[in-house]
């Protein structure tokens, strides 16, 4: 009788307890339900991921953001990877509703007995809650929070997609959030390529992602690997002969960067400043994909010929010298040997290395790998010191003239596999691509290596151009009514007023003077006198009014006779775009760099409404041009450029008539899409293309016959004192200029004109950029006739007239014929 009344009285207690307990729970959550966040953005929640930067095909070119991360789905997951977080945060995930009742009476009995809070009780669920909503702040209150939230999270969403949001979450340390970045930073792989043992490492990770951060701390790292392996044995998860496998494996880690295919810093960089303007912080987390108009190929191939160039400049005036020397290498800790290293700028293509050994004419050097390489005569022997760009001490005869040890220097691998000594150049340059029909950037270096100076000279660098401007004013005189054939002396001028000793004196680069000379003579030959006279002829007011046609801002250009001998200063970009009027027959495109912006879903947001340089496309795109809109209909937003407000998709068109920066070339338009505008004539595109290519047939940029290509103009550039070098040209399917000086606008040297300094790198590049491109030559419009003149006086002369040579004309600006006076025979060079 006594055991049932305490059996009943037990009863009673236990069901006040529980009632009391519930009252307080209920109590509890209706004290804190108020301040619950609302669980429901779960459904929708966009995790922070960073920018990222795509070439036309796909390749990477750079990435931004704070947290690196890379959203996966449930499916992308390894089953094995699953069991290895469940085995280390939360065994009983898939059974309990979004709390362990357990865990949390643990935790609690742990308090009491040691009044520390070093045990959670938590679950992934409840981890969720509070990564997502609450901080880590450790107070009973925040716990109390935690537990409430999880368990609606529980009810509201799948356990598959609580444990997706978690692994794409968390923190992994080195700034990788979420299982796919901890992959890629600590072992440079995807989660479906990683070993057992790498994917119990990163399981034991989020716990104390900085204590237990392999990098770090190796030590702590393999212990904790050991526990989520011995767990996955207990869990059934795992065989033991995968358990031993697995525990015996090295940790081998190291951190990896993002996996760039091409490094093209100064495109990236242009991309991120767009990006940063338009959409503020939101760009760095937004998960924003930006598809760019540079093809890879053609990237890939002006890096390489910008650095053969530069190589080749420095490399005439000798070797500076080491970058710095180190004491004593053979007492020397290895450890420390490598801070030296690592002091050295580290630079694309270039790798720091130290000398340990110099012997008759070969010197042995050491990577800061520990790689020892042999550098032969062949590396050594162009390495004269170098005392400046006017003065040629003799080559050295041994490797001790260039070398000692102990010397911390540069050596880079050429394409036979040689190894070589190298220097970081002094001089910079910049070399730009487009596409002539709708001038899209194919191609952009702003200098030697981002990661020594992030100065984009493609861009920002306004140097003068030099004769390279000629073309643009020689197209002018043709449109007021010069032929190819037109004479003009080559004689001193003296501009100014002796008496003020306001004089100007210009010559020609060879200090002589031709006399005579046809209009196609003194262009291919580069004669500054010839061309001070056209300018004179056609008047300075209308020449600045004719070169606005090619986007030049007459208001920043020289109002005097200097402008034709390219006394302007001017971007490499700006000239690229001026000479794609010629190379598209005549229209001023809008050079872009972005082709598609996509959000983190794929959708669209941005595309590029490209302006298309095609005599036959006016009729399309006028028709295009001709649907109109509504007031009420025109976008709100300064990005968007729509049909309606509804449309989700904004375009983009390009560039100012003279951008101060390379910005407002990715500034969006409100015009609707159409034709480039058509500027010159096709009959003057040809004749002025005409007149470039003689620059590389027989005159100063007869080097690039080497390509063995009918298909090319182009024009050198060459400013006082030899400080720019430029070379332009182009073929029907690319435009490139290149640019070569020094940032401090010091001489390049005595003979650095830009067939020596710039028509080299446009020659590395062309050759290989048009090997899939037909060797077409130029089709001439209709308007353009052939016919015979006389040399020297650039008269019409019939078929059986002594020396004659054939010219093009436009129909109707033909020169008159020859007296019959002159038809005598005459032995003289015909150009």
């Amino acid at each position: 009788m006594q055991g049932g009344r305490l059996f009943f009285w037990g009863w009673v207690v236990f069901i006040l307890a529980g009632c009391l307990g519930s009252l307080i729970v209920g109590g509890v959550y209706l004290y804190v339900a108020p301040s619950l966040p609302s669980i429901q953005l779960l459904k929708t929640i966009q995790l922070q991921t960073p920018l990222k930067i795509y070439t036309r095909d796909g390749a990477l070119l750079g990435e931004f953001g704070n947290e690196r991360r890379e959203p996966l789905t449930f499916r992308q997951l390894p089953p094995l990877l699953v069991d290895a977080f469940l085995a280390a945060e939360d065994a009983h995930y898939f059974s309990h509703p979004g709390i362990s009742i357990k865990g949390l009476v643990r935790a609690s009995i742990h308090l009491l007995l040691t009044g520390r809070k070093t045990q959670g009780g938590g679950t992934i669920t409840m981890q969720v809650a509070r990564n997502f909503f609450l901080g880590h702040q450790k107070t009973y209150l925040r716990k109390i929070r935690e537990v409430f939230l999880a368990m609606r999270i529980a009810h509201l969403l799948s356990k598959e997609k609580i444990l997706t949001l978690y692994l794409n979450k968390i923190y992994f340390g080195n700034h990788a959030y979420g299982v796919a970045a901890a992959a890629s930073t600590y072992y440079g792989v995807s989660v479906q390529k990683l070993t057992l043992a790498q994917m119990a490492l990163l399981a034991g990770l989020p716990q104390a992602p900085s204590a237990d951060n392999p990098i770090a701390n190796a030590r702590r790292a393999r212990a904790r690997r050991a526990y989520v392996l011995g767990r996955m044995l207990k869990l059934g998860y795992i065989s033991s002969t995968l358990y031993r496998a697995a525990l015996a494996a090295p940790v081998r880690v190291r951190l990896h960067g993002p996996v760039v295919a091409l490094h093209a810093g100064y495109v990236a960089e242009l991309v991120r400043e767009y990006m940063r303007a338009h959409f503020g912080r939101s760009a760095y987390t937004a998960g924003y994909r930006v598809i760019t108009t540079i093809s890879s190929r053609l990237e890939f191939l002006a890096e390489k010929a910008m650095r053969r160039a530069l190589e080749a400049y420095c490399r005439r005036y000798g070797y500076r010298g080491p970058a710095a020397t180190i004491p004593d290498t053979q007492s020397m800790q290895r450890s420390k040997i490598l801070k030296w290293l690592r002091k050295i700028k580290k630079i694309n293509g270039l790798h720091r290395a130290w000398v340990t050994r110099v012997v008759g004419r070969r010197a042995w050097v050491k990577r800061i790998d520990d790689q020892s390489i042999e550098l032969p005569w062949p590396a050594l022997s162009w390495a004269r010191p170098f005392q400046g760009v006017s003065h040629f001490p003799p080559l050295p005869k041994t490797a001790s003239d260039v070398l000692r040890p102990g010397d911390v220097i540069y050596i880079m691998r050429r394409g036979n596999g040689m190894w070589t000594l190298a220097q970081i150049p002094w001089a910079e340059g910049a070399i730009v691509a487009l596409a002539p029909k709708t001038d899209a950037i194919r191609a952009l270096v702003g200098g030697f290596s981002f990661g020594l100076s992030n100065y984009d000279r493609a861009t920002e660098a306004r140097r003068q151009p030099g004769s390279s401007f000629k073309p643009f004013l020689y197209s002018a005189a043709l449109h007021k009514g010069m032929t190819p054939a037109t004479i003009i002396n080559d004689a001193p001028i003296v501009v100014g007023n002796a008496k003020l000793g306001n004089v100007w004196r210009p010559g020609n680069y060879s200090n002589r003077f031709f006399g005579p000379t046809r209009l196609r003579v003194a262009l291919a030959h580069s004669r500054n006198l010839v061309s001070v006279r056209v300018l004179a002829d056609i008047g300075i007011s209308y020449g600045l009014h004719y070169v606005h046609r090619f986007g030049f801002n007459p208001k920043l250009l020289p109002h005097d006779l200097t402008l034709i001998l390219g006394s302007a200063d001017v971007t490499p970009l700006q000239m690229a775009r001026g000479y794609a009027v010629f190379a598209n027959g005549g229209y001023l495109s809008k050079p872009y760099l972005i082709k598609i912006i996509q959000d983190n879903t794929g959708k669209r947001v941005l595309v590029a409404d490209p302006y298309i340089a095609c005599s036959g496309c006016e009729r399309l795109m006028s028709t295009r041009s001709a649907t109109k809109r509504s007031a009420h209909e025109v976008p709100h937003h300064p990005l968007q450029r729509s049909s309606s407000r509804s449309s989700k998709v904004h375009h983009m068109a390009r560039i100012t008539a003279n951008p101060p920066h390379l910005g407002p070339v990715l500034m969006p338009s409100h015009e609707p899409p159409r034709t480039a505008i058509r500027v010159i004539t096709a009959q003057n595109a040809y004749l002025t293309t005409s007149l470039m290519q003689s620059v590389i047939q027989f005159g100063t940029g007869v080097a690039a016959q080497v390509l063995h290509r009918v298909d090319l103009a182009g024009k050198t550039g060459t400013t006082n004192n030899y400080i720019n070098g430029w070379f332009g040209g182009f073929d029907p399917h690319l435009v490139v200029m290149t640019y070569v000086g020094r940032d401090d606008n010091k001489t390049l040297g005595y003979g650095e004109v830009g067939a020596r300094a710039a028509l080299p790198m446009w020659i590395d590049f062309m050759g290989p950029a048009l090997s899939r491109y037909p060797d077409v030559p130029f089709v001439p419009p209709p308007g353009i006739v052939t016919a015979r003149i006389d040399a020297r006086t650039g008269l019409l002369c019939g078929p059986a007239d002594p020396d004659t040579l054939f010219e093009v004309f436009e129909v109707g600006k033909l020169p008159a014929r020859c007296p019959p006076s002159t038809l005598k025979r005459r032995k003289h060079h015909i150009f």
